[in-house]
């Protein structure tokens, strides 16, 4: 797979000098039309081999284009906070916004590689991490990113021949480090796991471009023309989806029935009972999150429901019963104009907790397949890869230690008209009902197959929806509780 890069590929300086001129003026051009185009981001991945020139390819191309609207990640060894929390946490943060370019230097391949190659890990969790790698880059793609990723490659023999050259300049001896000669060591192992990663995630949406690194005008010549190639295939060709994916719709139910029609909505606690059972499970919730195994994980619970389904009152009860040193309540409405410019899981991923500590979502990423669905916000395809998109993010929070908990709460049509029409007549929950509450009454039966089909396609053994009959409110928030800690118990 490497052999091209290895054929001493070079590039004559006065060619280089005639050239470069030009192609910083084009990459110019193309850098100011996709900040004002604004509509898609691009992502440089920069890898390969140490001593390859990585680093003085990525200062280059700060420096051919307009600094202010690239954003450099140098992402090496995890910091505390974020060895806290999934591995893609960090990576999430830092995706570039759309109309701007993010270079990645060091990227989420570099960790499954050398955890492979110091065999800190097998080829069944190589296997494992290159799956979840194809999948996350299939999802950007579909989001609308171009992802560009070079590998830049040099022989044995030309890595050796370079890292002793750096060692004897005394102004650049300092490139040169232990790790680096402790690399050449495992030269053959490092190119043969780097290449079952390239070759295994190499697509048409996400290609890999191989970069010879010995002549540092082939390499940056190289990168440039390849960048703005793509940039001007983008910008002046017409709008695609490159990673959609056809999802088959869900079958009608012949005979009317869904989950949320089954539910017994006649269930009731007494005050009595609900006052004695709160105690207790509010002690027993709270002896969970302090207990030492809970330091290994985190909590992540999502509330979704009816409006006026008691979403507030339920997380009132669970925070009532935390710390509120280590729990966040993330309240989730429209999309700011920041968080559009990113794909629509960014802004949850940024709030994932760190171990010890617990986040709940009152509403949460299930906006793509309810809300945005039948307000037909989103087109068909955006919301029927989200099923798969939201099972493959719940998997990697649940493969990391997250206990992820998700709740519906449902109300019938006449309970929810009664609580609208008690919020009018109270002052201080007036706040509470807006114009929208009462219209998405027309669209009940919708949101009600909407809700059945997210069902269907994301309650997962990893990630189960707990539904919660709640037309009375003391039995929603008992249920809830028992089920937080039930979750709890059976993950310690």
């Amino acid at each position: 797979m490497f052999e091209s890069a290895e054929l001493g590929h070079a590039v004559d300086k006065k060619i280089y000098d005639k050239e470069v001129p030009a192609l910083r003026s084009a990459l110019l051009d193309a850098q100011f039309d996709l900040a004002r185009d604004g509509k898609f981001p691009v992502i440089l991945l920069i890898g390969g081999i140490n001593g390859a020139g990585k680093g003085p390819t990525v200062n280059v191309l700060n420096a051919w284009m307009d600094p202010r609207l690239i954003e450099t990640n140098s992402l090496g060894a995890p910091s505390d906070e974020e060895a806290d929390r999934p591995p893609m946490w960090r990576y999430w943060r830092a995706l570039p916004p759309a109309g701007k370019i993010g270079i990645f230097f060091g990227s989420w391949y570099t960790e499954p590689i050398a955890d492979r190659v110091y065999g800190r890990t097998d080829d069944s969790d190589l296997e494992r991490s290159i799956e979840e790698i194809e999948r996350f880059e299939t999802m950007l793609a579909a989001e609308g990113a171009l992802l560009l990723k070079f590998w830049f490659h040099l022989s044995k023999k030309a890595q050796k021949k370079h890292l002793k050259s750096l060692e004897a300049d005394p102004e650049n001896s300092w490139r040169v480090s232990e790790s680096d000669w402790e690399q050449t060591k495992r030269y053959d192992k490092v190119v043969r796991v780097s290449e079952l990663a390239l070759r295994r995630t190499s697509k048409g949406h996400a290609p890999w471009h191989l970069v010879e690194g010995s002549d540092a005008r082939y390499r940056n010549l190289t990168v440039g023309r390849t960048l703005l190639a793509a940039l001007r295939g983008r910008l002046d060709g017409p709008a695609e989806n490159t990673a959609a994916s056809a999802v088959p719709p869900p079958l009608p139910s012949v005979d009317g029935r869904n989950v949320i029609g089954a539910l017994d909505l006649s269930l009731t606690l007494s005050k009595k009972s609900y006052e004695k059972k709160l105690a207790e499970l509010q002690g027993r919730l709270n002896g969970l999150s302090r207990h030492k195994k809970f330091q290994r994980h985190a909590l992540v619970a999502a509330f979704e429901g009816n409006d006026a389904a008691g979403k507030g009152g339920s997380i009132r009860r669970v925070t009532g019963a935390l710390d509120a040193r280590f729990v966040r309540v993330i309240p989730v409405a429209a999309p700011t104009d920041e968080e559009s410019l990113h794909p629509y899981l960014w802004r949850f991923w940024r709030q994932i907790p760190r171990r010890g500590h617990s986040v709940i979502f009152d509403r949460s990423w299930y906006g793509r397949v309810l809300v945005e669905r039948v307000e037909n916000l989103s087109p068909e395809d955006d919301w029927m890869r989200a099923y798969g998109e939201i099972n493959d993010f719940e998997e990697e929070l649940a493969n990391y230690g997250c206990i992820v908990v998700k709740f519906w709460l449902a109300i019938d049509k006449d309970e929810q008209e009664a609580r609208f029409k008690a919020r009018e007549a109270t002052g201080y929950k007036q706040f509470k009902l807006t114009d929208d509450d009462w219209r998405n009454r027309d669209k009940w039966d919708l949101y009600v197959h909407a809700v059945s089909d997210m069902v269907e396609r994301t309650s997962t053994s990893v990630a189960p929806w707990t539904l919660v009959e709640a037309n009375d409110k003391h039995y929603a928030r008992i249920k809830v509780l028992e089920t937080l800690c039930d979750r709890i118990e059976e993950t310690f």
